[in-house]
């Protein structure tokens, strides 16, 4: 893992949004796995003005989203098609044809994650996913107990994350408890990882993840396996990390190393 400490959740943002960026200039083909939540609301910001600004072109790039919930069509406004198209998709010069997100009004759910699966081979595999991270570790909708090996499937949502989610719906409305997920096995298969977490309330599950053992308890530890995953935190959410000094030491060796390297 290389773990990135930034001062605020505006800089983890830029860092994140500058990673993409940096791959779309030299892939302008890439595929890129793409999640949902507050913190990836100011990384899709930041691509967007990039996009505007002819920085970066979608114009060739195909996306597939980690999750969604089951039993929302698409136009439904907590569907997280919806939200792609509202704080992504409509803003940029990308074909909506190649977006995918997982469909919450398949009428088989059990095939559409196989044909899911099927559609992201087809593509070559993901090039950089995106990710953020649940209180209890949860990546996507892999909640605890989640096996390390998982493809995408229909996951029961545990209560925490049914009621972190709340806030989203009316109290009259229905909400979802199953959802559609990428698995862990399969987001483990993306060439580059890219995790993003800000808050001092993440730094319990920032902490599982990096420093404390490889398990299904804590999904996101699963990254540990990972070649090529870039942890993205603010120091609120490094709060509980050990290895701190250790963790800003590497990095600052790493942007020296760069810097060298960009004057060949």
């Amino acid at each position: 893992m290389q773990i990135v400490i930034l001062n605020d959740a505006a800089t983890v943002a830029a860092y994140g949004a500058n990673i993409f960026a940096t791959q779309l200039q030299n892939k302008p083909t890439s595929v890129l796995g793409l999640a949902t939540g507050s913190t990836p609301v100011a990384l899709y910001q930041q691509l967007i003005a990039k996009n505007t600004a002819g920085e970066i072109s979608f114009s060739h790039v195909t996306t597939f989203n980690l999750d969604e919930y089951l039993g929302l069509a698409g136009d439904h406004p907590q569907s997280y098609r919806y939200f792609m198209n509202e704080q992504l998709f409509s803003h940029i010069d990308i074909n909506k044809e190649n977006t995918f997100v997982p469909p919450g009004d398949a009428v088989n759910p059990i095939t559409a994650c196989k044909e899911y699966e099927d559609r992201i081979t087809a593509a070559g595999g993901v090039d950089i996913q995106l990710l953020g991270i649940g209180r209890n570790g949860h990546i996507g909708f892999n909640e605890p107990s989640s096996g390390l090996c998982s493809r995408t499937r229909v996951k029961t949502l545990t209560k925490a994350t049914v009621d972190d989610n709340a806030r989203f719906f009316a109290g009259d409305e229905y909400q979802p408890h199953l959802s559609i997920t990428m698995g862990i096995g399969t987001i483990l298969e993306a060439k580059k990882v890219v995790l993003l977490a800000t808050g001092e309330n993440k730094a319990d599950a920032v902490y599982a993840m990096v420093e404390g053992p490889l398990m299904a308890k804590c999904p996101a530890s699963a990254l540990q396996l990972h070649k090529d995953a870039v942890i993205v935190i603010d120091k609120a959410a490094a709060s509980k990390l050990e290895d701190l000094e250790f963790y800003q030491h590497i990095e600052a060796e790493n942007q020296k190393l760069q810097a060298q390297l960009a004057t060949l």
